[in-house]
């Protein structure tokens, strides 16, 4: 007998073979992203972790190795790795700490700054094409999703 009010929904049980099935869809859709990304990247010469570190320096400013390193969340060593490759493409400059002569700051240069936004353009336009088959609603969850695994 019901009393004409609807229950309130009730989870679903745990579907181990659902998960499975979006681990699968999450995967192909990281690799058709990262694949894309290093596409775009190519003409550049550019890294995906190339291009996170020229996008820390930007957005954070100059800072010294170590700090990069804890941004990326890669081991200084690595960091140094990055800074060497991107050093040698003139898009970042090494020069002393004055503040601990023994430290060593890295900071965009304007050539850089110019081939970041040069790969910003590139980038939004082929992000486009992958997300702009979602509405805005259905972007924005996504986000809101990625954004709550993330953390």
């Amino acid at each position: 007998m019901t009393s004409g009010h609807d229950e309130p929904a009730r989870p679903e049980p745990a579907d181990p073979a659902g998960d499975e099935s979006l681990a699968d869809a999450f995967g192909a859709v990281a690799r058709q992203l990262r694949d894309k990304s290093a596409e775009t990247l190519a003409p550049w010469d550019i890294t995906p972790a190339h291009l996170r570190a020229l996008r820390t320096l930007s957005r954070h400013g100059t800072m010294r190795l170590s700090e990069l390193s804890d941004h990326l969340q890669i081991a200084p060593r690595t960091a140094t790795e990055v800074v060497d490759a991107l050093e040698s493409r003139d898009l970042v400059r090494r020069r002393a700490d004055p503040a601990d002569r023994r430290a060593t700051l890295v900071e965009v240069t304007e050539h850089g700054a110019a081939i970041l936004a040069e790969i910003r353009a590139t980038r939004g336009t082929e992000a486009g094409r992958i997300f702009g088959r979602l509405s805005p609603a259905d972007r924005a969850e996504l986000a809101r999703i990625l954004s709550k695994l993330r953390d």
